[in-house]
């Protein structure tokens, strides 16, 4: 009841006050009945309520005694409260009065929050049930008060600036513009925060146009901006692409006398990066840093990570040496961009380097972090190198959110340990940590893989029972499952389950069947499903070609192909690339050729991954003429080759003995700007190597005239000569070593091991096998002893072929 919660207030003030106090401090309520002012009356007073208030509606209640209680609650803001809320539970209806009375209590106080609830409650309600619009609220308020001079602005400004925020966080924009200029129209100017705020939110919701005109409009209405408002402004233009206006804001603000401030300038860096490159960006912040204008961490922040999205990593990281140049310290958002976005160009190293490098000053990693290398490692196939590391985490303490632990769950399911994977979410379940769809499909997933199709349906059902709906790609990993291990019924039924639970199987779905039937060795199945599609898709054509190639059905799949090209189907790119790839493993260049044919008369433009794989394939056939066909189209085609196709070329003429050609591919890639790398430096070297020892060995060339060798120190000395930007690696020194051992040049292989062993590198076990049989062949047994010994002591075990060159080599001596 609320009758003797009343009585309740009233007797623990009684208890506390004089007589004065006690008036004020009495249930607000209760000081509208006759009893507040005369004690002996109160027993009357409760029975006149309850018998005047019918259904808990106040019948005889008016505003301007509500009004006055208030004012005489200005001093006690809680009872104040109190009173508003049992008035309003109790039916009494508040007007426009009531509210600005009430309102000006809570501004007195600066009770923020309850004075922000009121106005979302007005703002929310319609006119026609509140009985009054802001205006007249305004009106109110600027009218009623204690005469104080200065209050009612204060009252206003304040109302002003949470309306404004209200009427922002219910995307009522043009309400907000309105209450700005209402406060104009009563004589007072609205506070440069809430236009702020109003600016702010407006570029956020892409309402850019309405930014400029509402700062022109508050302009010519006296408002002076701060630094914050041509910040603000200077988001705007940038939003818009409009630099040239953007730099102009710089001058006003100049000549109004604002700094620049480091939130603006950051602001004009981002926009340049966001339109016109990182480049222009990082460009501009060296020249505002170099008119001494304030460059804070956002400033790098925006550069490092526009280069990260255009993946220039090796700029990104000179931005982070120069800031560290310039004192600016790098946080963990730069460090998280950048190891992110090395680990997306799957340089493990270098992300791994970076993560030190944070750790060692003194940043700590996080969750998202360490999702990013776990990914990454995962991406790279060293799954069982993520398990070790994500045990290590959680057992260092980090927190490990659920993204986290669903790489750990999938890394698991690929090693095929699906329980210890099960045993993770049971895990992730103790910490009280949610289990979504995501985990669960992962887990299915890794069932399915492993062909445990009954555990599969068994989790399948116990996340049903968990509250867990499954989603579509839950379905198709199921459909996929049954399809790949052949169980044709069970897909189909599975198909049918969709649909009843209101789902709509999608072409994914079908793939899945088509893919999974044709993985089983069921490609008639596969076809007579697709067949059964009403709407056929070219994903549904090109699924039965991957699912062929997965098979390693490569001639059916070129059949598949074939057959929907002749009906004017191109199958996808990526298909065409799956089927290029399996004909050239399979040596079938002839049909791989055809089909890059085919791909450019339907205008289709294959990627350069494609040329590079037939290249590849021509080359290890010894087919340089179409290897070179297909070179120069690529290069027709406007793109220019990598250092892996230029390579690849080369090898192919070093192994076909046209060192000429070679040494043209090896100055056309100079000129065309293309690195070379150790790799194509190893194999021009080890060309010229072979070609010297098949002169040497030539009987005829040997007996009418004394070999002429072919010189390839020029490679040499230019490897050498590119210092730390390409060093031999130890592939390329035993490729040497082994070059000049054949060809009866100890001295120099002795000379290159002992260079590769002062450069720091760990020969291995082919590096030796080539030095021994050299040794043991010239009879130098004591060389071959000291080097065997070397060997041991480096831990190099022999192998079969290094144990027989030594047991030949001691036999024969």
């Amino acid at each position: 009841m609320w009758i003797p919660s009343t009585r309740l207030i009233s007797c623990r003030k009684f208890g506390t006050r004089n007589q004065l106090t006690r008036f004020n401090s009495a249930s607000p309520l209760a000081q509208l009945s006759p009893a507040a002012q005369f004690p002996e009356a109160e027993e009357q007073a409760v029975y006149t309520y309850r018998k005047d208030c019918a259904g808990d509606h106040f019948i005889d209640l008016n505003a301007s005694r509500v009004v006055e209680s208030f004012y005489n609650l200005k001093n006690e803001p809680n009872l104040a409260c109190s009173f508003f809320t049992q008035l309003k539970e109790s039916g009494f209806h508040h007007n426009v009065d009531t509210y600005a009375a009430f309102i000006r209590v809570l501004c007195r106080w600066r009770l923020d929050r309850k004075l922000q609830s009121l106005l979302s409650e007005i703002v929310g309600s319609k006119e026609c049930d509140l009985g009054f619009d802001i205006t007249a609220l305004f009106e109110a308020l600027r009218e009623g008060g204690e005469g104080v001079v200065g209050q009612h602005s204060s009252v206003l400004v304040r109302v002003l600036d949470m309306l404004v925020k209200e009427y922002v966080r219910v995307g009522m924009f043009d309400e907000a513009i309105d209450a700005l200029f209402l406060m104009k129209r009563r004589g007072f100017l609205p506070h440069i925060m809430s236009c702020n705020f109003l600016m702010n939110r407006l570029i956020e919701h892409g309402k850019v146009d309405m930014v400029v005109v509402l700062y022109r409009h508050l302009k010519m209405l006296g408002l002076n901006p701060n630094d914050y408002t041509y910040g603000i402004l200077v988001k705007a233009h940038c939003r818009k692409g409009n630099f040239e206006e953007a730099f102009d804001v710089f001058r006003v603000m100049e000549e109004a006398g604002v700094n620049p401030t480091a939130f603006a300038c950051s602001t004009l860096i981002e926009g340049l990066c966001s339109h016109k490159g990182s480049d222009s960006g990082y460009e501009a912040l060296r020249k505002l840093r170099a008119a001494k204008w304030p460059i804070d961490t956002f400033s790098y922040t925006a550069v490092i990570r526009g280069f990260c999205s255009e993946m220039k990593l090796e700029e990104a990281v000179e931005v982070l040496f120069d800031m560290v140049n310039e004192g600016v310290a790098p946080d963990v958002c730069i460090y998280g961009a950048l190891i992110r976005a090395y680990c997306k160009a799957g340089n493990l190293r270098q992300a791994e380097a970076l993560l030190n490098n944070m750790v060692s000053n003194g940043i700590k990693t996080n969750c998202v972090i360490v999702s990013s290398i776990l990914q990454c490692k995962c991406v790279m196939g060293m799954v069982s190198e993520a398990v070790d590391q994500f045990k290590e985490l959680r057992d260092s303490g980090i927190f490990l959110d659920e993204v986290l632990y669903n790489i750990a769950v999938d890394a698991l399911c690929k090693l095929g340990k699906v329980e210890e994977a099960e045993e993770l979410l049971n895990e992730m379940k103790g910490r009280h940590m949610s289990l979504d769809v995501v985990h669960y499909t992962t887990l299915i997933a890794g069932y399915c893989r492993q062909g445990k199709l009954v555990d599969a349906k068994n989790i399948f059902e116990k996340m049903k029972e968990r509250g867990v709906e499954p989603d579509i790609i839950t379905y198709n990993v199921l459909v996929g499952g049954f399809s790949r291990n052949g169980l044709v019924e069970e897909a189909l039924e599975l198909l049918d389950c969709i649909e009843t639970q209101g789902l709509k199987p999608n072409s994914a779905t079908h793939n899945r069947i088509i893919e999974g039937l044709c993985m089983a060795g069921k490609v008639k199945e596969a076809e007579a499903f697709l067949n059964t599609l009403e709407d056929k898709c070219l994903e549904n054509y090109s699924a039965m070609v991957d699912g062929c190639c997965k098979a390693n059905f490569t001639r059916e799949a070129y059949k598949q192909f074939s057959r929907l090209f002749k009906q004017r189907i191109l199958v996808k790119k990526n298909s065409c690339f799956k089927l290029l790839n399996s004909l050239c493993m399979e040596g079938e260049c002839d049909k791989a050729l055809i089909l890059l044919k085919r791909m450019l008369d339907c205008n289709v433009e294959p990627s350069q991954m494609m040329y590079s794989k037939l290249i590849g394939a021509f080359c290890r056939n010894g087919d340089m003429k179409r290897a070179q066909w297909v070179f120069d189209l690529l290069v027709e085609r406007g793109v220019t080759p990598n250092v892996i196709t230029y390579t690849m070329m080369i090898n192919g003429y070093c192994r076909v003995n046209c060192l000429r050609q070679a040494h043209g591919i090896f100055n056309d890639m100079k000129v065309r700007g293309i690195k070379p790398d150790v790799i194509t430096y190893t194999v021009l070297l080890d060309g010229h190597l072979k070609e010297n020892l098949k002169r040497a060995r030539s009987l005829q060339c040997a007996k009418e005239r004394e070999v002429e060798k072919i010189d390839d120190s020029p490679f040499w000395s230019e490897l050498n000569d590119m210092g730390k930007q390409i060093e031999p690696d130890v592939f390329c020194y035993t490729v040497l070593i082994d070059g000049h051992c054949k060809a009866n040049n100890f001295q120099d292989a002795i000379d290159l091991y002992d260079e590769m062993i002062a450069g720091g590198l760990q020969p291995d076990i082919v590096t030796y096998t080539a030095l021994l049989s050299s040794c043991l062949s010239r009879g130098d047994i004591d060389r071959a002893i000291t080097l065997a010994g070397e060997m041991s002591f480096r831990g190099i075990k022999p192998d079969s072929l290094a144990m027989s060159v030594l047991q030949r080599g001691i036999l024969k001596a």
